[in-house]
């Protein structure tokens, strides 16, 4: 049992180490709050998200999806789309006003966008899919179900952690230019993973 629960463990910060959009989106939203419980939700809609997509690949549900290339397509479109979107919208919060953390996203706003980069997004899908799903079949019963609560404390505390590194980082620099570049990088690492994402769907034509 210690083996899969330190397998999950050390599969999962591999996995949610590299760029990607719920990173950005919850490190953004971490340097834009007063206070950090203002993050509390972006916090946990991302990591129920993670949740749901692991208790999922674990229990070999989403596996059906490799088995239709036109889904994982459809995925993929949806997903670039949505990056997109999201990028432009962060790139253009560009006035001194729409940067103060008094202009933060709600908590209901928080929420949809933490849903929308966790369970749109195709490379965290089909990460989840391919990658976990496929380690915890080499486990049964207990020790699978040890496997992927091992998965899910990474990202819950991963999550956390990051947020509260970006609330940390919007307290230290405390100006609208700064939170502006802020803005600015987060958008652009959202863009190179719709660019990430474009290049996956030509290869998987």
């Amino acid at each position: 049992m210690f083996v899969a629960f330190i397998h999950g463990f050390v599969l999962s910060i591999s996995l949610i180490l590299p760029l990607g959009a719920q990173n950005v989106f919850i490190f953004n939203q971490g340097a834009r709050s007063r206070r950090f419980v203002d993050v509390s939700a972006a916090i946990i809609a991302a990591s129920l998200s993670d949740t749901l997509l692991i208790v999922l690949a674990v229990g070999g549900v989403s596996l059906l999806i490799l088995t239709f290339p036109w889904l994982i397509t459809t995925l993929l479109i949806i997903g670039i789309v949505f990056l997109v979107y999201i990028g432009w919208t962060i790139w253009s919060e560009s006035t001194a006003q729409k940067n103060q953390r008094s202009e933060r996203l709600s908590a209901k706003q928080q929420i949809l966008f933490a849903l929308s980069v966790s369970l749109l997004n195709p490379h965290a899908i089909l990460d989840t899919i391919g990658v976990i799903g496929t380690n915890a079949i080499h486990y049964s019963g207990v020790e699978k179900w040890l496997f992927a609560a091992s998965c899910i404390s990474v990202s819950w505390i991963w999550f956390f952690c990051l947020a509260l590194v970006g609330h940390l980082t919007g307290r230290a620099a405390n100006s609208s230019r700064t939170m502006l570049f802020i803005n600015k990088i987060s958008a652009l690492m959202i863009w190179s993973v719709a660019v990430y994402l474009c290049w996956a769907l030509l290869h998987n034509k």
